[in-house]
């Protein structure tokens, strides 16, 4: 729950910097939905900003606030995001474990977490004009970029906003790291936080590198792999993986598809 709790309060800090507040618990609400459109309905994440815009601005946000929201969001993401996956490299060079095997990927991950808000900031600062026809027949996308122009400046270029957006984002992946060193301890090892931060990294990096619905297979594999390079035994490592997917993938879909149900079933009634 940690998780949305997070992703919710990044978000309630651009609406309340906006003059846009909404009660955290409804953010919580969107954050689960979110989760359950991008998991459903890989696009690279593009059905899940649509849905986050809809629900926000159904929620009586302003369009401006509400794309702001998604944009520095995706900002502060990929910001706290390439910080610890350099934090992840100095922790493994103590570990003596910073092989190239491992550098090659990372260097490759910066590289993504570097591009992707600087195609969103390039888009918002060109607007739908700036869209090649082939991207105006990708209906998620061409749907955010009739809009996405329209997110102040004062916001999308708040840098003290942005760093507290990355901070929270950053958080999300802490509480995963540690639900998967205590998974471990669960299990019957030792209570490993640096360890469970290493491999959530790695995970969580071969998962954006190779993108597969649900990561399912490259998250698997890459934790348990990596657990197993740190020292734990490789059923340990696998038991402790699936326990953390369980917790924080398969068991948050379960009131993300009820909530979408609930949003599908409001939006049948208006017609």
């Amino acid at each position: 729950g940690s998780t949305y709790l997070f992703l919710a309060l990044g978000w309630a800090a651009v609406l309340d910097t906006a003059g846009h507040p909404l009660p955290l618990w409804r953010l919580f609400r969107i954050a689960l939905l979110k989760l359950f459109i991008d998991q459903v309905v890989p696009a690279a994440g593009m059905s899940g900003n649509v849905l986050l815009v809809d629900r926000l601005r159904a929620q009586g946000t302003p369009k401006g606030a509400a794309v702001s929201t998604l944009l520095v969001s995706v900002i502060g993401y990929y910001t706290a995001y390439a910080a610890l996956a350099l934090l992840m490299l100095v922790a493994l060079w103590f570990h003596h474990a910073a092989k190239a095997i491992i550098v090659g990927p990372l260097t490759a991950f910066l590289a993504v977490a570097v591009a992707v808000p600087a195609l969103w900031l390039w888009l918002w600062r060109r607007g739908e004009e700036a869209m090649p026809r082939w991207m105006q027949r990708i209906k998620p996308l061409a749907r955010l970029m009739e809009i996405v122009g329209e997110a102040p400046k004062e916001l999308v270029t708040d840098r003290p906003l942005i760093a507290r957006v990355a901070l929270w984002n950053g958080l999300i992946f802490i509480a995963d790291a540690a639900t998967l060193a205590v998974c471990l301890r669960a299990l019957g090892g030792p209570l490993l936080p640096v360890d469970g931060f290493i491999a959530l990294m790695a995970a969580s990096i071969a998962v954006t590198l190779a993108p597969l619905p649900m990561g399912l297979g490259s998250f698997e594999a890459t934790c348990t792999a990596t657990l197993a390079m740190l020292g734990t035994q490789v059923a340990a490592a696998l038991a402790a993986t699936l326990l953390l997917r369980m917790l924080t993938l398969w068991l948050p879909l379960l009131p993300g598809l009820w909530l979408m149900r609930r949003v599908a079933h409001g939006g049948k009634k208006s017609r």
